[in-house]
Protein backbone atom coordinates (compact mmCIF):
# COMPACT_ATOMS: atom_id res chain seq x y z
CA UNK A 1 0.00 0.00 0.00
CA UNK A 2 2.83 2.39 0.86
CA UNK A 3 4.47 1.75 -2.52
CA UNK A 4 1.20 2.44 -4.34
CA UNK A 5 0.66 5.66 -2.42
CA UNK A 6 4.20 6.79 -3.22
CA UNK A 7 3.57 6.11 -6.91
CA UNK A 8 0.32 8.09 -6.75
CA UNK A 9 2.13 11.04 -5.23
CA UNK A 10 4.75 10.99 -8.00
CA UNK A 11 2.10 10.79 -10.70
CA UNK A 12 0.11 13.60 -9.13
CA UNK A 13 3.18 15.79 -9.04
CA UNK A 14 3.76 15.06 -12.72
CA UNK A 15 0.22 16.17 -13.50
CA UNK A 16 -0.86 12.74 -14.77
CA UNK A 17 -3.68 12.00 -12.37
CA UNK A 18 -7.19 13.13 -13.32
CA UNK A 19 -8.89 15.88 -11.40
CA UNK A 20 -11.24 14.93 -8.60
CA UNK A 21 -14.79 14.13 -9.76
CA UNK A 22 -16.58 17.30 -10.75
CA UNK A 23 -13.47 19.46 -10.60
CA UNK A 24 -12.82 19.68 -14.33
CA UNK A 25 -15.81 18.53 -16.39
CA UNK A 26 -14.26 20.05 -19.51
CA UNK A 27 -10.94 18.21 -19.21
CA UNK A 28 -9.56 16.99 -22.52
CA UNK A 29 -9.73 13.41 -23.71
CA UNK A 30 -5.92 13.30 -23.68
CA UNK A 31 -5.77 14.21 -19.99
CA UNK A 32 -8.54 11.76 -19.13
CA UNK A 33 -6.75 8.91 -20.91
CA UNK A 34 -3.39 9.82 -19.37
CA UNK A 35 -5.07 10.00 -15.97
CA UNK A 36 -6.59 6.53 -16.32
CA UNK A 37 -3.20 5.21 -17.47
CA UNK A 38 -1.63 6.69 -14.35
CA UNK A 39 -4.29 5.12 -12.16
CA UNK A 40 -3.59 1.74 -13.74
CA UNK A 41 0.18 2.11 -13.32
CA UNK A 42 -0.33 3.04 -9.68
CA UNK A 43 -1.90 -0.37 -9.01
CA UNK A 44 1.18 -2.22 -10.28
CA UNK A 45 4.32 -3.38 -8.54
CA UNK A 46 7.69 -2.11 -9.75
CA UNK A 47 8.23 -5.44 -11.53
CA UNK A 48 4.89 -5.17 -13.29
CA UNK A 49 5.51 -1.55 -14.32
CA UNK A 50 8.82 -2.58 -15.87
CA UNK A 51 7.08 -5.39 -17.73
CA UNK A 52 4.29 -3.21 -19.14
CA UNK A 53 6.52 -0.28 -20.20
CA UNK A 54 8.57 -0.01 -23.38
CA UNK A 55 10.47 2.81 -25.03
CA UNK A 56 8.42 4.74 -27.57
CA UNK A 57 11.06 3.84 -30.15
CA UNK A 58 10.94 0.08 -29.44
CA UNK A 59 10.39 -1.16 -33.01
CA UNK A 60 10.09 -4.82 -31.98
CA UNK A 61 7.29 -4.20 -29.49
CA UNK A 62 5.51 -1.87 -31.86
CA UNK A 63 4.87 -4.68 -34.34
CA UNK A 64 4.36 -7.49 -31.82
CA UNK A 65 0.65 -7.86 -32.60
CA UNK A 66 -1.31 -10.43 -34.54
CA UNK A 67 -4.70 -12.00 -35.20
CA UNK A 68 -3.27 -15.34 -34.04
CA UNK A 69 -3.60 -16.73 -30.48
CA UNK A 70 -0.96 -15.70 -27.96
CA UNK A 71 0.32 -19.28 -27.81
CA UNK A 72 1.21 -19.07 -31.50
CA UNK A 73 2.48 -15.46 -31.48
CA UNK A 74 3.68 -14.49 -27.98
CA UNK A 75 2.82 -10.96 -26.84
CA UNK A 76 4.72 -8.79 -24.39
CA UNK A 77 3.36 -6.59 -21.64
CA UNK A 78 0.99 -7.64 -18.88
CA UNK A 79 -1.50 -10.48 -19.36
CA UNK A 80 -5.00 -9.72 -18.07
CA UNK A 81 -5.22 -13.14 -16.44
CA UNK A 82 -2.18 -12.32 -14.30
CA UNK A 83 -3.67 -9.12 -12.86
CA UNK A 84 -5.49 -8.73 -9.57
CA UNK A 85 -9.15 -7.71 -9.62
CA UNK A 86 -8.21 -4.08 -8.88
CA UNK A 87 -5.51 -4.04 -11.56
CA UNK A 88 -7.83 -5.66 -14.10
CA UNK A 89 -10.53 -3.09 -13.33
CA UNK A 90 -8.07 -0.22 -13.76
CA UNK A 91 -6.86 -1.65 -17.08
CA UNK A 92 -10.40 -1.90 -18.42
CA UNK A 93 -11.24 1.59 -17.13
CA UNK A 94 -8.28 2.89 -19.14
CA UNK A 95 -9.49 1.04 -22.23
CA UNK A 96 -13.06 2.33 -21.87
CA UNK A 97 -11.77 5.91 -21.58
CA UNK A 98 -9.48 5.52 -24.58
CA UNK A 99 -12.25 4.14 -26.77
CA UNK A 100 -15.73 5.35 -27.64
CA UNK A 101 -18.75 3.61 -26.13
CA UNK A 102 -19.26 1.88 -29.48
CA UNK A 103 -15.60 0.87 -29.64
CA UNK A 104 -15.43 -0.43 -26.08
CA UNK A 105 -18.57 -2.52 -26.52
CA UNK A 106 -17.10 -3.97 -29.73
CA UNK A 107 -13.90 -4.92 -27.93
CA UNK A 108 -15.81 -6.58 -25.08
CA UNK A 109 -17.90 -8.53 -27.61
CA UNK A 110 -14.75 -9.75 -29.37
CA UNK A 111 -13.22 -10.84 -26.05
CA UNK A 112 -16.44 -12.56 -24.97
CA UNK A 113 -16.50 -14.39 -28.30
CA UNK A 114 -12.99 -15.64 -27.61
CA UNK A 115 -14.23 -16.98 -24.27
CA UNK A 116 -16.98 -18.81 -26.16
CA UNK A 117 -14.30 -20.22 -28.48
CA UNK A 118 -12.24 -21.37 -25.47
CA UNK A 119 -15.21 -23.16 -23.93
CA UNK A 120 -16.08 -24.77 -27.24
CA UNK A 121 -12.48 -25.94 -27.69
CA UNK A 122 -12.39 -27.40 -24.19
CA UNK A 123 -15.65 -29.26 -24.79
CA UNK A 124 -14.08 -30.80 -27.88
CA UNK A 125 -11.08 -31.93 -25.82
CA UNK A 126 -8.56 -29.31 -26.97
CA UNK A 127 -6.43 -26.68 -25.20
CA UNK A 128 -6.30 -28.56 -21.89
CA UNK A 129 -2.71 -27.75 -21.00
CA UNK A 130 -2.09 -24.47 -22.81
CA UNK A 131 -5.10 -22.19 -23.06
CA UNK A 132 -4.87 -20.01 -26.17
CA UNK A 133 -8.25 -18.35 -26.06
CA UNK A 134 -10.45 -16.52 -23.57
CA UNK A 135 -10.71 -13.38 -21.44
CA UNK A 136 -7.36 -13.92 -19.73
CA UNK A 137 -5.30 -14.08 -22.93
CA UNK A 138 -5.18 -10.36 -23.69
CA UNK A 139 -2.18 -8.12 -23.08
CA UNK A 140 -1.69 -4.44 -22.30
CA UNK A 141 1.48 -2.43 -22.84
CA UNK A 142 2.74 1.14 -23.20
CA UNK A 143 5.30 2.52 -25.62
CA UNK A 144 6.51 5.73 -24.04
CA UNK A 145 5.23 7.14 -20.75
CA UNK A 146 1.55 8.17 -20.65
CA UNK A 147 1.51 11.95 -21.00
CA UNK A 148 -0.72 14.87 -21.91
CA UNK A 149 2.01 16.39 -24.07
CA UNK A 150 4.56 13.78 -25.22
CA UNK A 151 3.57 11.03 -27.68
CA UNK A 152 2.89 7.52 -26.38
CA UNK A 153 1.16 4.37 -27.55
CA UNK A 154 -1.32 2.16 -25.74
CA UNK A 155 -1.37 -1.39 -27.07
CA UNK A 156 -4.12 -3.84 -26.16
CA UNK A 157 -4.85 -7.15 -27.77
CA UNK A 158 -4.60 -10.88 -28.12
CA UNK A 159 -6.38 -13.39 -30.34
CA UNK A 160 -8.46 -11.55 -32.94
CA UNK A 161 -7.77 -8.13 -31.46
CA UNK A 162 -4.89 -5.70 -31.80
CA UNK A 163 -5.33 -2.03 -30.86
CA UNK A 164 -2.46 0.41 -31.36
CA UNK A 165 -3.60 3.78 -30.02
CA UNK A 166 -1.11 6.61 -30.50
CA UNK A 167 -1.78 9.72 -28.43
CA UNK A 168 0.15 12.93 -29.07
CA UNK A 169 -1.18 15.93 -27.17
CA UNK A 170 -4.83 16.41 -28.07
CA UNK A 171 -4.62 14.18 -31.13
CA UNK A 172 -5.09 10.43 -31.37
CA UNK A 173 -5.01 7.72 -34.01
CA UNK A 174 -6.04 4.04 -33.83
CA UNK A 175 -4.00 2.66 -36.71
CA UNK A 176 -2.93 0.04 -37.40
CA UNK A 177 -5.62 -1.92 -35.57
CA UNK A 178 -7.19 -5.32 -36.15
CA UNK A 179 -10.67 -6.33 -35.04
CA UNK A 180 -11.94 -9.83 -35.71
CA UNK A 181 -14.46 -12.34 -34.45
CA UNK A 182 -14.71 -16.10 -34.01
CA UNK A 183 -17.47 -17.04 -33.61
CA UNK A 184 -18.93 -14.08 -35.46
CA UNK A 185 -22.35 -14.89 -33.97
CA UNK A 186 -23.02 -16.28 -30.49
CA UNK A 187 -25.62 -16.18 -27.71
CA UNK A 188 -25.12 -14.36 -24.40
CA UNK A 189 -27.78 -13.97 -21.73
CA UNK A 190 -30.45 -14.96 -24.22
CA UNK A 191 -29.35 -12.37 -26.79
CA UNK A 192 -27.61 -12.80 -30.13
CA UNK A 193 -24.21 -11.07 -30.25
CA UNK A 194 -22.46 -10.16 -33.52
CA UNK A 195 -19.18 -8.33 -32.74
CA UNK A 196 -18.73 -7.27 -36.38
CA UNK A 197 -22.38 -7.42 -37.37
CA UNK A 198 -22.77 -3.74 -38.17
CA UNK A 199 -19.70 -3.84 -40.42
CA UNK A 200 -21.19 -6.75 -42.36
CA UNK A 201 -24.70 -5.33 -42.66
CA UNK A 202 -23.59 -1.81 -43.61
CA UNK A 203 -21.24 -3.24 -46.23
CA UNK A 204 -24.01 -5.23 -47.90
CA UNK A 205 -26.40 -2.26 -47.60
CA UNK A 206 -23.98 -0.04 -49.50
CA UNK A 207 -23.43 -2.70 -52.15
CA UNK A 208 -27.19 -3.07 -52.66
CA UNK A 209 -27.56 0.71 -52.94
CA UNK A 210 -25.41 0.74 -56.09
CA UNK A 211 -26.89 0.70 -59.59
CA UNK A 212 -25.84 -1.95 -62.15
CA UNK A 213 -23.12 0.20 -63.70
CA UNK A 214 -21.67 1.00 -60.27
CA UNK A 215 -21.83 -2.65 -59.25
CA UNK A 216 -19.82 -3.59 -62.32
CA UNK A 217 -17.07 -1.25 -61.15
CA UNK A 218 -17.23 -2.15 -57.45
CA UNK A 219 -17.16 -5.95 -57.79
CA UNK A 220 -13.66 -7.23 -58.49
CA UNK A 221 -13.03 -9.90 -61.06
CA UNK A 222 -11.08 -12.12 -58.66
CA UNK A 223 -11.42 -13.61 -55.19
CA UNK A 224 -9.73 -12.17 -52.10
CA UNK A 225 -9.57 -14.71 -49.28
CA UNK A 226 -7.74 -12.84 -46.51
CA UNK A 227 -6.47 -9.45 -45.42
CA UNK A 228 -4.05 -7.87 -47.87
CA UNK A 229 -2.61 -5.41 -45.34
CA UNK A 230 -2.86 -7.51 -42.18
CA UNK A 231 -0.22 -8.26 -39.53
CA UNK A 232 3.34 -8.02 -40.79
CA UNK A 233 2.40 -5.78 -43.70
CA UNK A 234 3.38 -2.39 -42.25
CA UNK A 235 4.48 0.01 -44.97
CA UNK A 236 3.02 -2.03 -47.82
CA UNK A 237 0.90 -0.14 -50.34
CA UNK A 238 -1.73 -1.35 -52.80
CA UNK A 239 -3.43 0.29 -55.74
CA UNK A 240 -7.03 1.45 -55.25
CA UNK A 241 -9.65 -0.71 -56.95
CA UNK A 242 -13.40 -0.79 -57.38
CA UNK A 243 -15.83 2.12 -57.42
CA UNK A 244 -14.50 5.60 -56.71
CA UNK A 245 -16.41 7.88 -54.34
CA UNK A 246 -16.67 10.56 -57.00
CA UNK A 247 -18.87 8.14 -58.97
CA UNK A 248 -21.33 7.80 -56.06
CA UNK A 249 -24.30 10.00 -55.29
CA UNK A 250 -24.60 11.89 -52.00
CA UNK A 251 -26.58 9.14 -50.26
CA UNK A 252 -24.12 6.47 -51.28
CA UNK A 253 -21.20 8.62 -50.14
CA UNK A 254 -22.90 9.10 -46.76
CA UNK A 255 -23.34 5.32 -46.50
CA UNK A 256 -19.63 4.85 -47.26
CA UNK A 257 -18.66 7.30 -44.48
CA UNK A 258 -21.03 5.54 -42.10
CA UNK A 259 -19.55 2.15 -42.98
CA UNK A 260 -16.03 3.46 -42.36
CA UNK A 261 -17.15 4.84 -38.98
CA UNK A 262 -17.41 1.28 -37.65
CA UNK A 263 -13.60 1.42 -37.59
CA UNK A 264 -12.80 5.13 -37.33
CA UNK A 265 -15.34 5.40 -34.49
CA UNK A 266 -13.65 2.86 -32.21
CA UNK A 267 -11.37 5.47 -30.63
CA UNK A 268 -12.72 8.06 -28.18
CA UNK A 269 -15.19 10.54 -29.62
CA UNK A 270 -12.99 13.62 -30.09
CA UNK A 271 -10.36 11.66 -32.05
CA UNK A 272 -13.08 9.80 -33.94
CA UNK A 273 -14.63 13.07 -35.10
CA UNK A 274 -11.31 14.09 -36.61
CA UNK A 275 -11.04 10.77 -38.45
CA UNK A 276 -14.61 11.03 -39.79
CA UNK A 277 -13.88 14.56 -41.00
CA UNK A 278 -10.85 13.22 -42.89
CA UNK A 279 -12.91 10.52 -44.60
CA UNK A 280 -15.61 13.04 -45.55
CA UNK A 281 -13.06 15.52 -46.90
CA UNK A 282 -11.54 12.80 -49.09
CA UNK A 283 -14.73 10.99 -50.04
CA UNK A 284 -14.39 11.75 -53.77
CA UNK A 285 -11.01 9.99 -53.75
CA UNK A 286 -12.13 7.05 -51.60
CA UNK A 287 -12.73 3.69 -53.26
CA UNK A 288 -15.11 0.82 -52.44
CA UNK A 289 -14.20 -2.66 -53.67
CA UNK A 290 -16.04 -5.97 -53.26
CA UNK A 291 -15.13 -9.64 -53.72
CA UNK A 292 -17.44 -12.59 -53.10
CA UNK A 293 -21.15 -13.15 -52.67
CA UNK A 294 -23.59 -10.27 -53.01
CA UNK A 295 -26.11 -12.00 -50.73
CA UNK A 296 -26.09 -10.95 -47.09
CA UNK A 297 -25.49 -13.99 -44.94
CA UNK A 298 -22.82 -15.36 -47.25
CA UNK A 299 -19.10 -14.66 -47.30
CA UNK A 300 -17.77 -11.52 -48.99
CA UNK A 301 -14.63 -9.40 -48.73
CA UNK A 302 -14.77 -5.62 -49.06
CA UNK A 303 -12.29 -2.76 -48.87
CA UNK A 304 -12.49 0.98 -48.33
CA UNK A 305 -9.42 2.84 -49.53
CA UNK A 306 -8.76 6.58 -49.48
CA UNK A 307 -5.87 8.98 -48.93
CA UNK A 308 -5.91 8.47 -45.14
CA UNK A 309 -7.73 5.17 -44.71
CA UNK A 310 -7.54 1.54 -45.74
CA UNK A 311 -10.19 -0.72 -44.23
CA UNK A 312 -10.56 -4.42 -45.01
CA UNK A 313 -13.30 -6.87 -44.02
CA UNK A 314 -12.46 -10.49 -44.77
CA UNK A 315 -14.27 -13.74 -43.90
CA UNK A 316 -11.82 -16.61 -43.43
CA UNK A 317 -12.23 -19.44 -45.94
CA UNK A 318 -9.88 -22.01 -44.39
CA UNK A 319 -12.07 -24.58 -42.66
CA UNK A 320 -15.60 -24.23 -41.36
CA UNK A 321 -18.16 -21.55 -42.14
CA UNK A 322 -16.33 -18.40 -43.33
CA UNK A 323 -19.17 -16.17 -42.11
CA UNK A 324 -18.43 -17.32 -38.55
CA UNK A 325 -14.77 -16.31 -38.68
CA UNK A 326 -14.09 -12.69 -39.70
CA UNK A 327 -10.90 -10.62 -39.83
CA UNK A 328 -10.89 -6.87 -40.36
CA UNK A 329 -8.11 -4.31 -40.56
CA UNK A 330 -7.93 -0.52 -40.20
CA UNK A 331 -4.89 1.43 -41.39
CA UNK A 332 -3.92 4.96 -42.28
CA UNK A 333 -1.01 4.72 -44.74
CA UNK A 334 0.02 8.27 -43.84
CA UNK A 335 -0.31 7.93 -40.06
CA UNK A 336 0.09 4.34 -38.80
CA UNK A 337 1.55 4.45 -35.26
CA UNK A 338 0.91 8.20 -35.36
CA UNK A 339 3.86 8.99 -37.62
CA UNK A 340 2.26 12.28 -38.70
CA UNK A 341 1.61 13.23 -35.08
CA UNK A 342 5.15 12.65 -33.92
CA UNK A 343 7.97 15.06 -34.72
CA UNK A 344 10.96 12.95 -35.58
Amino acid sequence: MKRALTWLVLLSAAGLLPAQPGAAPGSSAASQVAGKAAEFLATLSETQRAKVSFKFTDAAQRVRWSNLPTGAVPRAGLRLGDLSAAQHGAAMALLSTTLSKQGYEKVLAIMEGDEVLKNSSQQKGGQKNQPMFGHDEYYISFLGAPSVSEPWILQFGGHHLALNVTIAGQQGILTPSLTAAQPAVYERNGKTVRPLGAENDKGFALLHALDPAQLKQAILGYQIRDLVLGPGEDGKTIQPEGLKGSAMNAKQQAMLVDLASEWTGIIHDSAARARVAEVKANIADTWFAWSGSTENGKAAYFRIQGPTVVIEYSPQTLGGDPTMHIHSMYRDPTNDYGKKLVKR
